[in-house]
């Protein structure tokens, strides 16, 4: 008789750029087939890490702990047990426009004691801890905060905003102005990444457990397949896509077309390979993260 095995449980996240990797999760003829192997839970960038952090087989099994989780990538160096799926990631070789630091004019990049930081990925917030130790200002300090413009600037000197929240302060960069009449210099930090180190920005990338890998009958690469297979036919897909996030997000649709097909870069290439291990060693040099050996 054929083994029936449980879904894979897949941690996701809710914001625009992950929205090509989903699209056969999400749509039909692929989201019926997909059910039968996966299920989906939806939650910020920094839950899906925690999920793959639960413990997820035994007595004290979490039942909210993932198999899967599209995890910001600072998590792959403090979660244990985890594997990267090959093929897909979040990622950007120029301007990302979704993750930005946000100061005033008056303050230079040197004089900037305190950060109010959205919390919602752990990658965004390292690689801005990295660039600080690279602008030759180590002492910065970071402060949690929900993702909202002003209160952020009234607690702290800057302001890092990362995903949707990001994309709208873009859009609205010129309409605070004019309201506040205060000047804001806002750093694309995956364009100071690139330009600092000459290697992609890699945000986030598709881990699974170990454990779930050796419990599973299916090989890495076949549901690896899965994956690549849907991001493959999100892409091929953009102009549907616009048309959803247009009706979800205060956003125009010719920004979010940008932002999907220029903005962002969806495939875990050798370049962004290497852009990740650099990641990592000025990240542990710098005593943001832990020493990591990336292997894939």
């Amino acid at each position: 008789m054929e083994r029936i095995e449980p879904p894979l449980r897949i941690a996701a996240i809710r914001f625009l750029n992950p929205a090509p990797l989903m699209w056969d999760f999400e749509h039909e003829p692929g989201k019926s087939s997909l059910a039968q192997r996966y299920t989906v839970d939806w939650m910020l960038p920094s839950a899906c890490a925690e999920r793959l952090a639960l413990p997820r087989f035994g007595d004290d099994a979490h039942p909210d702990a993932a198999d899967i989780g599209l995890i910001p990538v600072a998590a792959l160096a403090t979660t244990p047990g985890l594997r990267i799926l090959p093929g897909c990631t979040i990622a950007s070789k120029h301007r990302v426009r979704s993750i930005l630091l946000v100061r005033r004019a008056s303050q230079p990049l040197s004089r900037i004691r305190s950060v109010a930081a959205d919390t919602a990925s752990r990658a965004s917030l390292a690689y801005t801890q990295v660039l600080f130790h690279l602008w030759g200002n180590p002492g910065a300090t970071f402060l949690p905060h929900y993702p909202d413009l002003d209160p952020m600037l009234d607690q702290a000197d800057a302001a890092m905003l990362i995903g949707d929240p990001a994309l709208y302060a873009l859009e609205e960069r010129q309409n605070r102005e004019e309201r506040t009449g205060e000047p804001l210099v806002y750093h694309d930090l995956a364009e100071e990444w690139i330009n600092l180190t000459g290697t992609p920005w890699v945000s986030a990338i598709w881990a699974i457990r170990e454990t779930s890998l050796q419990a599973s009958s299916r090989s890495l690469d076949e549901i690896a397949a899965d994956f690549t297979q849907s991001r493959d036919h999100g892409l091929a897909n953009i102009d549907a896509l616009v048309e959803e996030w247009s009706a979800r997000l205060p956003i125009p649709a010719i920004t979010i077309r940008a932002y999907l097909t220029s903005n962002i870069f969806y495939t875990l290439d050798e370049e962004c390979l290497r852009g990740l291990r650099h990641f990592y060693q000025l990240a542990a040099e710098f005593g943001v993260l832990p020493p990591f050996s990336l292997t894939i």
